[in-house]
């Protein structure tokens, strides 16, 4: 008996070591509910065009970190599957058109590898009038399609994932 509870409160004791990291964290979050109830999101960390540069057609992790996209449901994008779990992503700013690489290392402080990359393609990209100061990322939701939106500077980008009907 003695020994069971010195494990549950081992595992609590991390547990709340995890949640107290979590919650001091920086991050915000976007989501998009499938209509079956599914849940996509991604996390990612604040950043500024003051405090984030961007360079063309490198990989960029906002606020030093890469964006983690979490699935509930096998997807589809750029023609690539993307299976449940978790995964890196690393918007690619260019000029006059970002990509979006979808990556498989979700290791915290990794070094992007392009070979671990499942997808990558070019998003939609338009300029806006009014420059975003920060990054804003959200997701819109239509039937079985959430389609990530990135805002920052004069860019705006969109990439389309489309859930299977698992």
């Amino acid at each position: 008996m003695l020994r069971s509870q010195i494990v549950a409160l081992i595992i609590l004791t991390a547990l709340a070591g995890v949640c107290a990291a979590q919650q001091s964290s920086p991050s915000s979050t976007a989501s998009c509910y499938l209509d079956d109830g599914r849940q996509v999101y991604i996390r990612y960390n604040p950043a500024t065009a003051k405090s984030d540069k961007v360079a063309n057609g490198k990989p960029w992790a906002p606020g030093g970190m890469p964006m983690t996209l979490f699935t509930e449901a096998q997807l589809s994008f750029a023609g690539a599957t993307i299976p449940v779990g978790a995964y890196s992503v690393y918007p690619i700013p260019a000029k006059d058109k970002w990509s979006l690489a979808i990556n498989k290392n979700v290791t915290p402080g990794a070094s992007y590898d392009e070979k671990q990359d499942l997808a990558r393609a070019a998003m939609e990209t338009d300029q806006v009038s009014q420059a975003a100061d920060s990054l804003e990322v959200a997701f819109a939701h239509v039937g079985d399609k959430c389609t990530l939106r990135i805002y920052f500077g004069k860019s705006a980008s969109f990439a389309p994932f489309i859930a299977s009907k698992n």
